[in-house]
């Protein structure tokens, strides 16, 4: 007796269940990146194929439905190359356990899985100088309590290099504000990394832990809403979009630049590389797995270059610049 093959729905929930949350242990982050993009794909399928998603099958995603998808993130939902690398990242993982689970079903993934990520051209790391880093930590009215915590939030990424969903998942009880002072980072992959807390952050800190009447035993968020709710990251990023206008009327090299959180984490990383601090070290900070990651910092880094060049001692030689003599080709060059 042949065995009936799962339907879309049963796999997709299997996938989520069992390998992403029991087997994988994937974090919140990771679940919800592949549940949007997967739920993305199948209601561009559904709607291509006028019909339920209920109704769908693994044989509706073969792989010009799945080009048809990547092409339609990019022409009508307007995402750039490296988001539509990603829903495919995902696309490739999800049909990989396919391949694992419905061996029937083994010619439509491999077409998928043949399929490349698109290349673009990575922009250069931005981050802010020192200067437009202090203009920046100015800007909240620490007169006021929103003033206070944004104060504290924007010293926390500018100190410890935090990504934001590791700023949000801070609790008061992952902090501690006695010597020495250190916060536990929850990071990507499940991968947790004691950070040391600097001097200006630790008297924020302690400022924000007085006013709420909180302790470093009390397992309750650091940074909150004013309903004292736990920011989201979507919170941190208008907070921090607000601030950077304001800094913008203040020094006009910030005006017009697109700064966000992880900008300031950007920041962090190439302060202490210039600073002298050790690549290896840099990586432990920001809880890199890979040293290539980290590297980048370097490649972004002109002025390093610069004195790395003035510091060789190479100087460019003076060369004549060339004059053309033959006829012929005088006329094909003034043409």
């Amino acid at each position: 007796m042949s065995k009936v093959s799962p339907t879309l729905g049963d796999m997709l929930e299997s996938y989520f269940r069992r390998r992403l949350i029991t087997q994988q242990r994937a974090s919140i982050e990771t679940i919800r990146g592949y549940r949007d993009a997967l739920r993305l794909l199948v209601i561009f399928v559904a709607e291509q194929l006028q019909t339920a998603p209920e109704r769908l099958s693994i044989q509706d995603l073969d792989r010009d439905v799945i080009l048809a998808f990547l092409d339609h993130l990019e022409d009508f939902r307007h995402n750039c190359v490296r988001t539509r690398n990603n829903r495919l990242a995902a696309i490739r993982a999800f049909m990989q356990y396919v391949a694992y689970m419905d061996p029937g079903a083994l010619g439509v993934v491999q077409r998928v899985l043949a399929i490349p990520n698109k290349k673009y051209v990575k922009p250069i790391l931005g981050y802010l100088t020192r200067e437009e880093l202090d203009v920046l930590l100015n800007v909240p009215d620490q007169a006021t309590r929103q003033g206070r915590r944004d104060h504290a939030l924007l010293l926390f990424f500018a100190r410890t290099g935090a990504r934001v969903s590791e700023a949000v998942r801070v609790n008061a009880v992952d902090i501690c504000l006695n010597s020495p002072c250190q916060v536990l980072l929850h990071g990507k992959g499940m991968r947790d990394r004691s950070t040391p807390v600097a001097t200006d952050l630790v008297a924020a800190l302690r400022s924000l832990y007085e006013e709420r009447r909180i302790t470093t035993s009390d397992n309750v968020p650091v940074f909150v809403s004013a309903t004292g709710q736990r920011l989201t990251r979507y919170g941190v990023t208008h907070m921090i979009r607000r601030m950077v206008a304001t800094a913008a009327e203040r020094n006009s090299s910030i005006a017009g630049r697109k700064i966000t959180p992880h900008t300031l984490r950007h920041t962090t990383a190439m302060h202490m590389l210039q600073s002298g601090v050790d690549l290896n070290m840099i990586r432990c900070w920001l809880g890199h797995v890979s040293l290539d990651t980290t590297h980048h910092y370097i490649e972004a880094d002109v002025e390093m270059k610069r004195r790395a060049l003035e510091q060789s001692g190479v100087v460019a030689p003076r060369q004549a610049r060339y004059q053309q003599t033959d006829r012929i080709l005088t006329i094909l060059e003034n043409l």
